[in-house]
């Protein structure tokens, strides 16, 4: 039988060519602008292909600059093990102050991705799915990763979330979690589970984000007690880090 060769895919090959370049420019990353000319190839062409890596998590923009982003250590299964490790005595201390399930997640791109969790041992429980993306909003661990980005940012996420009445609110709220350091999900994602999160913070960069869910009956007394813990074991971890 002869031997079949690879052919390349154009655009295949342009994604790598831009994933090989923001790599090759480590630490610093790309502007656009440089990125295309790298690529001689048009800017309006390599701005799309840029666009969907960075809502993928493939690539991150950082003051216009663009740089590898996580989702390629998710690919290569080595997510963070640091962050996991300096996490788990907050995410179990927790679980055993309030019985309420505890997560850890991280951003990826326009999502975020729960990489570990200590469940409650009561039999009606919030139970995440680990490993899987998330929508940014309305969970409250990603409006804590929501609300440390810019302003034009936020906007245009939200737009493709929110209508344009209910953009404003959206925005006060991403200010709010901001400024308190907390963030609230009151049966929005599921009418029967309430949750707060916290994100943890190094460098001024939201690292991952801690939460406790569970059934709104049993969190809506308790949640701005929950929330001032959560708070504190996010900063806590974020020294370990």
């Amino acid at each position: 039988m002869a031997e079949r060769t690879a052919k390349a895919h154009r655009t295949v090959s342009r994604v790598t060519d831009i994933l090989e370049a923001v790599a090759a420019a480590r630490p610093g990353g790309l502007r656009l602008h440089d990125l295309a000319l790298s690529l001689d190839a048009p800017k309006s062409s390599v701005f799309g292909l840029v666009k969907g890596l960075v809502a993928t998590g493939y690539l991150v923009e950082e003051e216009s600059r663009y740089v590898l982003g996580p989702a390629l250590g998710q690919l290569l299964a080595v997510e963070s093990p640091s962050l996991v490790d300096a996490a788990r005595p907050a995410l179990e201390s927790l679980r055993d102050t309030f019985n309420e399930t505890v997560t850890l997640a991280t951003p990826v791109g326009e999502s975020i991705v729960y990489v570990d969790s200590a469940e409650s041992s009561q039999m009606i429980r919030y139970s995440p799915p680990a490993h899987t993306r998330r929508p940014l909003y309305p969970p409250s661990p990603g409006k804590a990763v929501l609300a440390h980005w810019s302003r034009r940012r936020q906007e245009a996420y939200l737009k493709e979330i929110v209508t344009a009445e209910e953009l404003p609110e959206a925005l006060a709220e991403l200010d709010d979690v901001r400024a308190r350091g907390v963030a609230f999900n009151r049966g929005e994602t599921l009418p029967d589970v309430s949750a707060a999160a916290a994100p943890i913070l190094v460098g001024g960069k939201v690292l991952g984000v801690i939460s406790v869910a569970g059934p709104s009956s049993r969190m809506r007394d308790r949640l701005d007690e929950i929330a001032a813990a959560v708070k504190d074991a996010a900063a806590t971890t974020a020294g370990r880090v």
